[in-house]
This record gives C-alpha cells, sequence and structure tokens, in this order.
C-alpha cells in the first residue's frame, strides 16, 4: 500500500493532506530519514511527527471504560470514542466495539478493524465466557445460583431460555456472574427478574483476558499472546 493511502487509512488526514505532510517532511524512518509517497518502509519503521504509526489494519484495542460513556458513535453525551485518539474515528476500516457495555456498566471494552475476529469473539460457538463484577441494592435470596446455572431460566419478552450462567456469591450483595452469551442487558434483566436491582457494575475478564495494570479510562493495543487469551 502506498504511504499516502496507508496514513490516511489510519485516519491521520485526507489523503492531500498526508500528501503535504510527507512532502514538508513530517513523515520519515526511524533514522530521520525523509520518505516519499511510494516509498517501501515498514510500517513498524515509519514515523509521523516523530511519533510511531497507530497499528496497522487487524488491531485490536482493549479500553477500561469508565461509567458514563456510551457504546456508540452518534450518541449526545460522553462517547467511549472519545477516550481513543481523535483519529481513530476515521480510520478504514472503521474501529468497531466487540459487543457493547451500557453507560452505567465500566470495565473491560474490546474494539477491532478486522471483522473476521470480531464475529469469532461474539460467536455462539467460541463459548467466550464474559466476567462481571458487581453489587446489589438488596441481599441475594440465596436460590439465585442455582437459578442462573439451570439453564431454564427465560427473561421477559423473549423465547429461548439463557445459557447456564456461573454465580459466585462475595457477600450479602456483591457477587461474580460468567455469562457465556451476551444478550440486551442480560446481568440487569437476571437479576430484574429475582427481584433485585444491580446498582454497580463492572466486565473485569472476557476469557482470560482481564485489565490487569490497565487504569480506568486508558487503553492498548493487544499483543497477539493477549488476543489469544480471550480464547483460552
Amino acid at each position: 500500500m502506498r504511504l499516502v493511502k496507508l496514513l490516511a487509512n489510519l485516519g491521520y488526514g485526507s489523503r492531500k493532506e498526508m500528501q503535504l505532510a510527507i512532502r514538508n517532511g513530517w513523515v520519515t524512518d526511524r533514522d530521520g530519514n525523509r520518505l516519499k509517497p511510494d516509498s517501501k518502509t515498514a510500517h513498524e519503521d515509519v514515523l509521523f511527527d516523530d511519533e510511531p504509526l497507530d497499528p496497522a489494519q487487524g488491531v485490536v484495542l482493549l479500553l477500561n471504560k469508565p461509567v458514563g460513556y456510551t457504546c456508540s458513535t452518534k450518541d449526545h453525551g460522553r462517547l467511549v470514542y472519545d477516550l481513543l485518539p481523535d483519529r481513530f474515528r476515521t480510520r478504514k476500516p472503521a474501529l468497531s466495539s466487540i459487543g457493547r457495555l451500557d453507560k452505567e456498566t465500566s470495565g473491560l471494552l474490546l474494539f477491532t478493524d478486522d471483522g473476521t475476529f470480531l464475529h469469532k469473539v461474539i460467536s455462539p460457538k467460541s463459548n467466550v465466557p464474559k466476567v462481571y463484577e458487581l453489587a446489589l441494592d438488596r441481599p441475594l435470596k440465596g436460590d439465585e445460583a442455582a437459578l442462573f446455572a439451570s439453564g431454564e431460566m427465560m427473561l421477559e419478552s423473549e423465547d429461548r431460555p439463557l445459557k447456564p450462567a456461573q454465580l459466585e456469591v462475595l457477600d450479602d450483595t456483591t457477587a461474580r456472574l460468567t455469562l457465556h452469551e451476551g444478550r440486551y442487558h442480560q446481568v440487569r434483566r437476571m437479576f430484574a427478574a429475582t427481584g433485585n436491582h444491580v446498582a454497580q457494575l463492572r466486565r473485569s475478564r472476557i476469557g482470560a483476558l482481564g485489565l490487569e495494570g490497565l487504569a480506568e479510562g486508558e487503553w492498548k493495543a493487544l499483543s497477539d499472546n493477549e488476543k489469544a487469551k480471550i480464547f483460552a
């Protein structure tokens, strides 16, 4: 791919703007040599304004989402994309979240521009577990774990039962729940069906991938080994 197209696809600007950037010497290799539009320099060796390029196509990002941000590109208010560099909004292919967390849910959120990878993560065949930490308004009654694990629980307005889910009770009002599917507001609806209300909700893990070392609001690109943990 020509350098001008590569930079434009990464969201640094239009092709015309990238031609100007190259002409002005803002695009170099790691030795400081100016690059030309047809330079064959490897992606990892290209610098834009003395900074390494953003990850190439096929990237998977991990974000520690704070409460108050919406998983959308169009809604009003604070969006998860506000926590990423502005240019990420105009990458081609587009960067999409892998599933969603509602506005009042925090924790682990993935993004990718790789449609095949996205569908692999969310496919029922992959059976990727998702772990949530939660706090409830009222004490647990004691029968929730058996109900969630039964594979017979039905949510209102749905016509098929939930897959078995594992509930680990931490104390009277806090618990850890592991799901193997991702229905709309599933955790909140499950507890609502038992007469309780989820006051705080955080996704802490997808597969064997967690948020270790990543502060709230921070993001990073995943290595191949980290991506593999999703399916571990």
